[in-house]
């Protein structure tokens, strides 16, 4: 009698379960896309393009060092909202107006947490949402995608978190891709059996690290993130070394929005480069004055080693040769030119330019001939005295700046992107990130960030080949502005050095 009445409870709480289980549904606004999201012991969703399953058995939760939300939720209510407008595009590197356009479904969850989706036609989202007192550690945070079998995928695989998003694409089975394997950071395309892609980002990734992913094992891919920096060595004159780490990937508010988890779904390829997803998710940027911000062609020394020929000076980092280059960019109507490593006393000594160039007369002379300088710096000199430099710059009349070697995306180098975008716009620079991640939609934000680099460009020389290149449009360039480097012609012979 009591191993009947122990059955007897074991069924009525498995009912009782079954009972709680929940299935949310959703649809984009042209409903060719649709969403199921099943709230049981976890959060599981899949995603139709049509009559194609696209993403299956798909999981997310967020750890948080005292409890993981996602984990036996209790979903008390579910909140639907649409939106349908035109927004205009500051300063833009794409289309000046862009359609928002979206079905979203917000599952509210009790413990202080939802999750958000939003569906466009082109593609799908969703992020988590907290309201949490104080500030909470972030421990792990898992997006587990599942493909179709039979798909494959084109990876940016590397060794470790620490990289300068300039690997070539791999082509792998979905199937063969396992936790063994290297990682990739995103983006990263999946092409389905029936031809359909789907592109793979992330937007409005702000005080937070970004996402990497690898293969689960079993056909689709889990994430992984960089820990936050604990302590730091030497690493020569331009970076840090990262000697240890603490135990969480993120320590933030409680309260906040956690960024979009991104997929955009495209029958063409045409439609993965037209797409604008990461923009349309990202934060807008303040209701100022973003005028002053003036995108524009840039001839650029470095990559060709200042080495002019038949000139009646010696090439170099120095007054002549730049004067040499203002000219040319005011003969073909270029209105910046970038001063490179060398225009500076040193990489750490930038409020004082070397000894051979008189910047002050340089930017005098460009600015008789239209033209502006925009100066490279090291991420670590600029984070050394960033307000002071940059108020510098300002009162020289350096109009922008690349900044260079980041090659990391954990919490502290992602909050460090912004906070240069925030004292950059106080000075009215605006920036080039070069040895960046990829865009994450900040240069919504902030409209001065005008170009990030997180690209295999020909400045690694035979690295960059063809067949490389040929994808960037619908992945890399899909996902916002990159800073690459066309190539140039050598023809400098050794008796000219």
């Amino acid at each position: 009698m009591k191993r009947l009445f122990t059955l007897l409870c074991a069924l009525t709480l498995t009912l009782a379960c079954a009972a709680e289980a929940k299935t949310v549904e959703a649809a984009s606004p042209g409903g060719n896309l649709r969403l199921a999201v099943d709230v049981s012991d976890r959060i599981t969703y899949g995603l139709w393009s049509g009559e194609d399953k696209i993403l299956e058995n798909c999981t997310l939760s967020l750890t948080l060092a005292d409890r993981t939300l996602g984990e036996k939720p209790r979903l008390r209510s579910v909140k639907r909202s649409s939106a349908d407008e035109v927004l205009e595009r500051r300063n833009p590197t794409k289309n000046a107006s862009v359609r928002n356009r979206y079905n979203a479904v917000r599952l509210n969850f009790a413990g202080g947490y939802a999750v958000e989706f939003r569906l466009f036609d082109d593609g799908a989202a969703y992020r988590f949402v907290t309201s949490l007192p104080g500030e909470v550690e972030v421990m792990g945070e898992a997006c587990r995608l599942g493909f179709p079998a039979g798909s494959e995928a084109w990876l940016s695989e590397v060794d470790g978190f620490r990289s300068m998003y300039e690997e070539p694409y791999t082509r792998v089975a979905t199937a063969e891709y396992d936790s063994a394997d290297r990682m990739s950071y995103l983006p990263v395309l999946v092409g389905m059996p029936g031809g359909k892609k789907v592109l793979l980002a992330e937007s409005d990734v702000r005080d937070y690290p970004c996402m990497f992913v690898r293969g689960d094992g079993a056909g689709g891919f889990e994430s992984l993130f960089p820990r936050v920096p604990k302590e730091y060595a030497p690493a020569g004159d331009r970076s840090l070394k990262i000697v240890a780490e603490e135990p969480y990937i993120a320590r933030t508010q409680g309260t906040r929005t956690f960024p979009w988890r991104v997929a955009v779904v495209a029958e063409k390829d045409a439609a993965l480069i037209e797409n604008e997803l990461v923009w349309l998710l990202a934060e807008p940027a303040a209701d100022a004055d973003w005028d002053w911000v003036k995108p524009g062609l840039v001839s650029w020394d470095w990559w060709n080693g200042m080495r002019l020929t038949g000139v009646d000076f010696r090439a170099g980092r120095n007054t002549e040769s730049y004067r040499y280059y203002i000219d040319f960019a005011a003969r073909y109507g270029i209105p910046y030119i970038i001063m490179d490593e060398g225009w500076s006393a040193s990489t750490t000594d930038v409020f004082h330019p070397n000894p051979d160039l008189d910047l002050q007369e340089l930017i005098a002379y460009g600015r008789e001939r239209n033209v502006q300088i925009v100066l490279w710096l090291t991420w670590l000199a600029v984070e050394k005295d960033m307000d002071r430099l940059f108020a510098t710059l300002e009162e020289w009349g350096i109009p922008g700046v690349k900044i260079d070697f980041m090659d990391r995306s954990d919490q502290w180098m992602v909050g460090y992107y912004e906070r240069v975008m925030k004292c950059a716009a106080r000075h009215r620079l605006f920036v080039d990130m070069h040895g960046s991640y990829t865009p994450k939609g900040l240069y919504r934000t902030y409209p001065n960030l005008l170009t990030y680099e997180g690209v295999l460009g020909m400045e690694q020389g035979g690295r960059c080949k063809p067949e490389n290149s040929n994808w960037l449009p619908f992945i890399r360039n899909a996902v916002g502005p990159m800073d690459f480097t066309p190539g140039s012609m050598f023809s400098a012979q050794p008796e000219d050095n």
